[in-house]
């Protein structure tokens, strides 16, 4: 496919066909059934190709052809994609051999609510889905990656508020920006592959907001200079993979640079590009090395930004776990390459010590503190998705937390999305342990004691916090000012991790 090229078909024509033949995701996700809709997750079309039968109606001849990878007869796609077939022919998004037709690319339904940032029911370009139903074949260099688990990830990630400026670092297919454009008046979007623009290109057309977003080639922030933005958002290219040519590495995943480098340039890059108050959140990769705490390098990285941080290691995973999930995904499994690539991948993790590598989810804040707040953690645990209003509210605890000891106790504190559970021995008087746990973003949680219980949940917003412990004290006969410098403290990290809100 030419790369540096407009396309000729018509994307408003092209969205149309597609919507007139009900190529959306709830039409499809109820014709195919759940189980269906599930196995194409899991890169299986037979379900699929099961449900759909002989039919050959339009909606039928789309799956088939950019979805399930199948050809469809001229004629088919002619009735599903009416005066459009040649143009797509031209523009190489599908091909025509011996009066079939083949798409050379994957054009899939794909929507979200207004919680994602904007309300659509659209659709993504990007590069067929590799290794389909236990195919071998080989991923090429400038492969263009469909919606992924990792790209859903990101959307959920993402804090929505209204922004001026925003910069998707990495777009690929571009449906990060799909979001962005909701809340942000400006997005600029820039990849280093040029395959991935112009399916970009198509992605945003194909919705209809082109307008909103402004592609740029290059590398990281290269193509923004010293601009300064709003919000910054990132699924880079983290992939620690052993030094290759350029034609062979995956520019989607593999940034050619030495072990995880390529996320530290996204962290350290961030601190002079992000607007008074601005965010940036990143999924990535780091690795843990010997003889080295995980946390303290990652704090190299944050500190000079000046930002405050919340970090959040998702997973760890051994080398032998990492190196197997990615060459996987390069379409090696079963292949002649795969043992001498596997033997090429541990000597360069231990040339550089890697010991395991942490996947997970990081975000700055530039707050403009002196002192600013960064917190390293591991959370392998459950969490209600999204978790952007979780980042938000984890910023907004930050500033709440600075708050003197007397304001502190000034304040009309009320406990949010929180519930209580209590154990202990059946029939006994008194529970052994009482858990305040969240039940939305990180689901995180605290055990508490019965003065800390009672404090807590009497904070509705009405009394403030100094009368509280007070009044708790007093039901328990306890030193009222002993009990207010003891719970004080361990109130504010509660503070901090958005269990209580002002």
């Amino acid at each position: 496919m030419p790369t540096d090229q407009p396309f000729a078909t018509d994307s408003r024509r092209l969205a149309d066909a597609l919507r007139a033949a009900e190529f959306t995701v709830d039409p499809v996700a109820e014709r195919l059934g759940p189980q269906a809709w599930a196995a194409l997750g899991r890169n299986t079309t037979l379900a699929a190709l099961r449900a759909l039968g002989g039919a050959d109606d339009p909606q039928a001849t789309l799956l088939r052809l950019f979805v399930l990878q199948r050809t469809v007869g001229r004629a088919a796609a002619d009735r599903a994609l009416p005066g459009l077939v040649d143009l797509l022919i031209a523009d190489a998004l599908v091909e025509e051999v011996a009066g079939r037709i083949a798409a050379t690319v994957d054009i899939r339904p794909y929507g979200a609510d207004e919680s994602a940032g904007i309300a659509f029911d659209g659709w993504a370009a990007s590069d067929h889905v590799p290794g389909l139903d236990g195919r071998v074949n080989r991923t090429r260099p400038d492969f263009v990656l469909p919606p992924s688990p990792a790209s859903v990830t990101l959307t959920q990630m993402t804090i929505r508020r209204p922004v001026t400026r925003a910069l998707d670092l990495g777009t690929g297919c571009g449906v990060q920006s799909l979001h962005l454009a909701g809340h942000a008046q400006r997005v600029v979007a820039t990849d280093l592959n040029p395959r991935a623009l112009r399916l970009a290109d198509l992605t945003l057309r194909l919705n209809g907001v082109e307008d909103r977003v402004e592609l740029r080639h290059g590398s990281l922030y290269e193509p923004v200079g010293d601009e300064r933005y709003d919000l910054i958002i990132s699924n880079p290219p983290y992939v620690m993979s052993p030094p290759q040519e350029v034609g062979e590495r995956l520019t989607y995943r593999e940034g050619g640079l030495p072990g995880d480098s390529l996320v530290e340039q996204v962290i350290r890059g961030a601190g002079s590009r992000l607007a008074d108050g601005g965010s940036l959140q990143v999924l990535g990769n780091w690795a843990h090395v010997r003889g080295q705490d995980w946390t303290e390098r990652l704090h190299d990285w944050i500190d000079p930004t000046g930002c405050d941080a919340l970090v959040l290691q998702r997973e760890l995973l051994d080398p032998y776990e990492y190196i197997e999930l990615w060459l996987n995904d390069a379409g090696l499994a079963g292949s002649d390459e795969y043992t001498g690539r596997y033997a090429q991948w541990l000597d360069y993790f231990d040339e550089l010590g890697i010991e395991g590598v942490g996947l997970g989810w990081m975000s700055l804040h530039n707050a403009g503190h002196a002192d600013p707040s960064v917190q390293i953690q591991e959370w392998p645990h459950s969490v209600a998705q999204p978790v952007g209003p979780a980042f938000a509210a984890q910023q907004q605890g930050v500033e709440l937390a600075r708050r003197s000891d007397e304001e502190l106790l000034a304040t009309s504190w009320r406990l949010v999305d929180s519930v209580q559970e209590t154990y202990g021995v059946p029939g006994a008087a008194d529970p052994d342990h009482i858990v305040l746990r969240q039940r939305t973003g990180f689901c995180r949680a605290v055990e508490a004691d019965t003065a800390l219980a009672g404090v807590l949940g009497a904070c509705d917003g009405e009394l403030p916090l100094g009368v509280i412990i007070r009044a708790v004290a007093q039901l328990l006969e306890a030193d009222a000012e002993g009990l207010v410098a003891d719970l004080t403290g361990r109130i504010r990290p509660l503070v901090v991790d958005g269990f209580l809100v002002a």
